[in-house]
């Protein structure tokens, strides 16, 4: 036997227990393909994308792999979605979306099983909405918004970021259980939407509290209500639902991140874990808690599973009962 061959099967030898042990631990780096997507399915600059870019140097060195930021836009999430759901369940693809993903179901058709076809494998975290109004109306509260939408129906607008997004979707239940119509505004994304809120053209605009929090803080805009259980730091002195006489109403952002159908358990785990662990670290908290405004919560696959059920349940009953079609 030539020294290249006795090397080789020297080599063999040790290669059997190590890809043994890589079967039995979670965390063998063997058991990670050499690259790694991660798929937003939104335009670069948005908060999923920040989420991915955050994701993306700290995932690299802790699973010792090739991690690419892919971003995959279009149908309000679905056809990024669609992708991650058709791929190769061995660890390879991972999809990070948003409060859209729950909506999508009721919105348009889909290629894949919203609940089905995905693996869930952490949910990041949420941030409430906000209902802000322009400076010069006279609204101090959503009880304000309610008595002249009564005086006047259908006279007072909001603007969204789209139809069939969770503020759409949250003012219209909003409507219902106060008994009024308010006009919807809608625009194609947070941009053009705060532009006109913000110069008033629309009297109100109903977005998440990171797309309005600057505007609020600099008196473009004057918050009526916030419309998470608890009020978030940055709108202390604002009321939430339950407080402004709708109880058990929420309306919340949230960010998550899932697998294809089929991804091992242990993968999933150890990929959890690890977007976890790189995601606590101070740059990245401070980042999200503080520029996007998420209250971070790192709820693995069986939290992130209900989760997203309730929500699909809540928002696709809107959508359904309202005749709502995809814009």
């Amino acid at each position: 036997m030539t020294n290249l061959s006795r090397r080789a099967a020297a080599l063999g030898l040790v290669a059997v227990p190590l890809a043994g042990m890589a079967s039995r631990s979670a965390g063998a780096q063997a058991a990670w393909p050499q690259q790694v997507t991660l798929t937003v399915p939104f335009p670069p600059g948005g908060s999923t994308d920040a989420l991915g870019r955050l994701l993306q140097p700290g995932l690299q060195t802790r699973l010792n792999t090739t991690i690419i930021v892919e971003n995959k836009p279009g149908a309000s999430g679905a056809i990024g979605a669609a992708q991650v759901a058709k791929a190769k369940p061995d660890g390879s693809q991972f999809l990070v979306t948003f409060d859209s993903h729950a909506v999508n179901h009721a919105l348009q058709p889909l290629t894949f099983d919203t609940e089905k076809d995905l693996e869930p494998v952490l949910l990041v975290g949420t941030a409430p909405y906000v209902i802000a109004c322009h400076p010069s109306r006279p609204y101090k509260n959503f009880a304000d918004v309610v008595a002249a939408a009564k005086a006047n129906p259908g006279k007072v607008t909001y603007a969204s970021v789209g139809t069939g997004t969770i503020g759409h979707l949250a003012m219209i239940l909003l409507g219902k259980k106060a008994g009024v119509e308010l006009a919807h505004v809608p625009y194609r994304g947070g941009g053009p939407a705060m532009n006109d809120a913000v110069a008033g053209h629309v009297d109100m605009i109903c977005g998440s509290v990171a797309l309005s929090a600057a505007q609020i803080a600099g008196g473009g805009l004057k918050p009526v209500m916030q419309t998470g259980k608890t009020r978030v730091a940055t709108l202390k002195d604002t009321m939430t639902a339950a407080e402004s006489g709708f109880p058990d109403f929420e309306a919340l952002a949230w960010w998550g991140i899932f697998a294809p159908k089929g991804t091992p358990k242990d993968v999933i785990d150890r990929a959890g874990a690890e977007m976890t662990a790189t995601l606590k670290e101070e740059k990245a908290s401070k980042m999200l808690s503080e520029t996007q405004q998420i209250t971070l919560s790192f709820g693995g696959p069986e939290e992130l599973r209900k989760f997203l059920a309730r929500e699909m349940k809540v928002w696709g009953d809107v959508v359904r009962e309202n005749g709502i079609k995809g814009g």
